[in-house]
């Protein structure tokens, strides 16, 4: 008999170890294929979120044996993209000080396992900018970024005006980078991307205005 994953938010864990799991890999595919490049899921808590985000992880890192005997398996082509993979799930943030020490954790976690580099630490904005920028060339390909419990800090200082403003003026700035850096293109899935801006007219645009190009595909 299976066993039910208690308290388990880790895919892997739950498929390696042969636990119960209820596919939803049917509205992940939907998803993909269906949807636009920006996702924000907002469920009450305990209600899978971070499972979910667990699940996206393995899909988009290509990672198809997980997924057999599921929705997804034969419908996907599990292309590995590279992850970047953000929490705020653990810890107390009632400590300003904490939120920088996670931001420093969560950065120093993500560029050992993308294997890429970061020429300051202490700078965590101008970091997460090195981090995406290092692992798009490194991997010449779309990054994935999955932000969990992205407000958590926040909340944590609700009760404490002053403090909760400080929080999300640290938060606002970490997460600006995903705005400053992501470029759009609308590009057809089954031709080469890069051919395809070079044929626009955007590359050399953009790489004269020192930006890095991320190429959001409309069906990854």
């Amino acid at each position: 008999m299976q066993k039910l994953p208690i308290g388990i938010q880790t895919f892997k864990k739950i498929r390696s170890a042969d636990y119960v799991y209820v596919d939803k890999t049917k509205f992940i595919y939907k998803l993909i294929s269906e949807g636009t490049n920006y996702f924000f899921l907002s469920r009450p808590r305990r209600f899978g979120k971070s499972l979910f985000l667990s699940t996206l992880k393995e899909v988009f890192e290509g990672n198809k044996e997980l997924f057999k005997g599921l929705y997804i398996y034969d419908k996907y082509d599990f292309t590995p993209h590279p992850v970047i993979r953000i929490s705020f799930g653990s810890g107390d943030y009632s400590i300003i000080d904490s939120i920088y020490e996670e931001i420093n954790y969560i950065l120093r976690t993500n560029i050992k396992h993308l294997k890429v580099e970061c020429s300051n630490l202490e700078f965590y904005k101008s970091c997460f900018k090195e981090l995406i920028e290092n692992t798009y060339f490194k991997y010449n390909s779309s990054v994935i970024v999955l932000i969990d419990e992205y407000d958590k800090p926040i909340l944590d200082n609700i009760l404490d005006k002053d403090k909760a403003r400080t929080a999300r003026d640290i938060l606002k700035n970490f997460y600006s980078v995903l705005k400053d850096m992501i470029i759009e293109f609308k590009v057809d899935s089954k031709e080469d991307p890069i051919k395809q801006i070079e044929d626009k007219k955007y590359y050399q645009k953009y790489l004269a205005e020192n930006k890095p190009i991320y190429l959001l595909w409309n069906k990854i």
